[in-house]
């Protein structure tokens, strides 16, 4: 299936105001792969099918999400399903076998220990597309030009503390790749860490 016939497939199934979000990720995934040197067509791929199911309805979702096989602590928190049902039939929905562009659309909502660059590329850029207004987000779409694992782990902080100020759960898998994060960048650094 070409990215053309992707598109289209994507845009039949979304609102209006869904798609453009999605556009915005393609475009910020293709750009945040050529900065960081990621494979834009993958990211573009992944960027595409990430909110594929997101409008589905609850029931639906959890069919699929049991048909699929995904995993129990996902029902937990039910608006991370469809990252793993997009990635689950993509094979079959647009001929996605690249399991590296599957986990980025699997991973996109909640991140995980060990993303790859794609996996990163991605998640940031659903974080940051020009549709996206909250307080930090032109800082973290600076940073994310500059240090791809610096923007990811701040985003994962705004994403917490959002969640806490909501009293929202808080996904494990979150809380494990944030502190990944910043051990990897706490241990790169010889200076002091100026961010704003």
């Amino acid at each position: 299936m070409t990215e053309e016939q992707i598109r289209e497939k994507v845009k039949a199934e979304l609102s209006p105001k869904r798609f453009r979000h999605v556009q915005g990720v393609v475009e910020t995934a293709d750009k945040l792969a050529r900065i960081h040197g990621a494979n834009p067509e993958q990211a573009r791929l992944g960027a595409w099918i990430h909110d594929f199911a997101r409008e589905w309805p609850q029931e639906k979702l959890l069919n699929m999400a049991k048909d699929n096989h995904v995993d129990a602590i996902y029902f937990e928190i039910s608006e991370l399903l469809h990252g793993h049902i997009a990635a689950a039939i993509a094979p079959q929905e647009f001929g996605i076998q690249a399991e590296d562009v599957r986990n980025a659309a699997r991973y996109h909502t909640s991140g995980r220990v060990g993303m790859s660059l794609l996996e990163k590329v991605v998640y940031l850029a659903d974080a940051i597309e020009p549709g996206r207004k909250y307080p930090a987000v032109e800082e973290l779409r600076r940073v994310a030009e500059e240090d791809l694992d610096l923007a990811l782990a701040m985003s994962f902080d705004q994403t917490i503390e959002y969640l806490i100020r909501r009293r929202q759960p808080i996904f494990p898998l979150t809380v494990l790749a944030r502190n990944e994060l910043w051990k990897s960048i706490w241990g790169r650094r010889t200076g002091p860490l100026n961010l704003f």
